[in-house]
């Protein structure tokens, strides 16, 4: 019976394939990692033989992955902003719920967040804002230009709301995000601080019920 001899060429090239595939997958993996621990602890304290050690990669490893530290946490914060973006693509874009409603969906989805982890983690885009703004500017630029995007989608949803008619005319849906973001990423901070959903609550009542203007409807004169 005659038997096929392998290609050498075809072999090597299927080998280096399995390869890369291994390198991609280690590189998501120590990604995914450090997003966990980054937004736990910061940039600075976070070790890079912690992130190493956890996924399993031998010392002296990392530099296959990453040229740098730094190139690691955009890495991270790549990673942390696409997934984001498929939670608010999955809160926002539900045509079931009114654009308001879709709004206290993500406050509750973020309060579910925090219980979960103990609040140990909030928000990774606002720990590293307070950590590296003063100490890097792509940092810096980078993290505003993630929190630019989140005001622009909950802008677009309050625009929603209100030519649809669930909040009342004449309000600015950018000031209205902007100051959203601002008090939310604030209140995030300190519910940390204290383990408490308390400042979350203070902060999102106060948001719903005396910023955001309702549509006042006048009941028809009676004949």
């Amino acid at each position: 019976m005659k038997t096929t001899q392998p290609v050498p060429g075809v072999v090597e090239k299927g080998k280096r394939a399995k390869r890369s595939a291994a390198r991609v997958d280690t590189r998501r993996e120590l990604v995914w990692c450090g997003t966990e621990l980054l937004t736990e602890r910061g940039f600075q304290i976070t070790g890079i033989e912690e992130v190493l050690k956890r996924v399993g990669v031998p010392k002296g490893s990392f530099y296959h992955y990453f040229k740098s530290k730094d190139e690691f946490g955009h890495a991270v914060i790549d990673n942390y902003e696409q997934y984001y973006a498929r939670k608010m693509d999955r809160i926002f874009g539900n045509v079931d719920r009114s654009p308001v409603e879709r709004l206290r969906d993500f406050v509750q989805n973020a309060k579910n967040g925090m219980l979960k982890f103990d609040f140990k983690r909030g928000c990774l885009i606002g720990n590293l804002g307070q950590e590296l703004a003063a100490l890097d500017t792509q940092f810096r630029e980078r993290l505003e230009n993630v929190l630019l995007s989140w005001e622009r989608r909950v802008s677009g949803c309050l625009k929603q709301a209100i030519d649809m008619g669930e909040l009342a005319q004449g309000q600015d849906p950018d000031a209205l995000s902007r100051f959203f973001w601002v008090g939310w990423e604030g209140a995030i901070l300190r519910a940390k601080l204290m383990r408490s959903l308390q400042p979350i609550d203070q902060f999102t009542t106060i948001f719903f019920d005396s910023v955001l203007l309702r549509k006042v409807v006048t009941p028809e004169p009676r004949n």
